[in-house]
């Protein structure tokens, strides 16, 4: 019975999978169309490229899904990847393609659009809803962290259902549609007179992230062993998408100083990169989840760290250096450009070495007290007479250092091999 369900499982999953590549092609191409077809009115990169940038990220939901669905088709996790990464294919196909090509770019060349963008609008909300409430809250094994958090998870179904069925018989035009007089022909009018209250009903899935969140959090803390590293490559992957939003509003706003108006082409191709960051985020629970590589979590962390600080630093020296031969010597004069990449040349490996060792200390304990064990050990070997100390003391370096299931040294012997 296991065997057909599991069988039965993987072929859902393939299925699922093919739907969210097809929808993924089919964007890419209408996409390609309309930006063909509006070439001559001066449209942008970042217009052209943008929905199938933000499809393409959003498909990896669907291919970790599918992978961790068909190695493991009972995870809960898998599953919900999948239903993610369809939801985003069918509103990034559906609102974002479909909806422009047959309301601007061809007008009625595609039926029943009203109908289209009823549907496709509310999608946002299982898209967001889903892997703000359930993916957090079910990571890493797929069960509750325990059951009194059972009733977060039934208030975050009800807020999910709730809200794309508000959306879906929202009073009025279907809202953000390309065009603003866009009927919604399942919308229910009676219910005009408390939009405001229906409005208000959006604060609760914010609500139910929080919820969730706090579940992640305290998992996290009563986590240990291959639990805690699992949770450590979901939060990763959290700062850097995080920190990624973080880079993009410094930059629209630096933008907005240096050149008031339009954002240039460097903004949008920034935009684009963070919008590839939440790729990392289906990548790093499909590495948790199968425990590929898991125990280099700690070594990624020092050297992603480490780099970003040293490149940072060189950065800031080099300008800051530039700038001042800048004032100092004649316009056009190469010396100070040339000067300024010596010295970022020459601080690199001093820099590197004092960085890689601040942050070892913070992010990758085990490697930094490894590192000061054999220093320590090297420094009583040079006083060390005594053998049978000295092999106490190398077998409990290696202990400490590698954690082997066992050691043993062998020692020759005038008369053979003595362990």
């Amino acid at each position: 019975m296991s065997a057909s369900r599991d069988t039965w499982l993987s072929r859902l999953a393939a299925a699922t999978f093919s739907a969210s590549l097809l929808l993924l092609l089919a964007t890419i191409l209408l996409d390609a169309l309309s930006a063909l077809q509006r070439a001559r009115s001066g449209i942008s990169l970042s217009q052209a490229v943008g929905a199938p940038a933000f499809s393409i990220a959003f498909f990896t939901f669907s291919v970790v899904g599918f992978v961790i669905a068909r190695r493991r088709p009972a995870h809960p996790i898998g599953w919900l990847l999948l239903g993610i990464g369809l939801s985003w294919g069918l509103r990034g196909f559906l609102f974002d393609s479909y909806l422009p090509w047959t309301l601007k770019t061809h007008t009625g060349s595609l039926p029943a659009a009203p109908l289209v963008g009823a549907i496709s609008f509310p999608l946002w909300v299982p898209c967001v809803g889903l892997m703000g409430t359930f993916l957090i809250l079910l990571f890493p094994d797929g069960r509750l962290p325990s059951p009194r958090w059972r009733p977060v998870a039934w208030a975050s179904g009800i807020t999910i259902g709730w809200l794309y069925i508000t959306d879906l018989v929202w009073p009025g035009p279907v809202q953000q549609a390309p065009v603003p007089d866009l009927h919604n022909p399942l919308a229910i009018d009676a219910l005009a007179p408390i939009q405001p209250a229906l409005q208000a009903l959006v604060l609760a899935l914010p609500l139910c992230i929080v919820a969730c969140a706090v579940a992640l959090v305290r998992r996290f803390r009563r986590a240990r062993g291959v639990e805690r590293l699992q949770l450590k490559w979901l939060a990763v992957a959290g700062a850097m998408v995080a920190g990624s939003y973080l880079i993009l509003m410094l930059v629209a706003g630096l933008a907005a100083l240096i050149s008031p108006g339009p954002a240039p082409w460097w903004v949008d191709a920034v935009s684009q990169v963070v919008v590839s960051a939440f790729a990392l985020i289906p990548i790093a629970i499909g590495v948790a989840v199968l425990k590929h590589g898991l125990y280099g979590l700690d070594r990624l962390i020092s050297r992603t760290v480490s780099y970003a600080v040293i490149t940072g630093t060189l950065l800031v020296v080099y300008f800051g250096l530039v700038t001042a031969a800048g004032s100092l010597l004649p316009r056009g004069n190469s010396l100070g450009v040339a000067g300024a990449t010596l010295v970022v040349a020459a601080l690199f490996q001093p820099l590197r070495r004092r960085v890689q060792a601040a942050v070892d200390r913070r992010f990758n304990r085990s490697r930094y007290d490894a590192g000061r064990t054999v220093e320590a050990f090297s420094t009583r070997l040079r006083d060390e007479v005594d053998l049978e100390s000295l092999r106490t003391d190398l077998v409990e370096v290696v202990r400490r250092t590698m954690e082997p299931s066992s050691v043993g040294v062998w020692l020759r012997t005038p008369g053979g091999v003595a362990r």
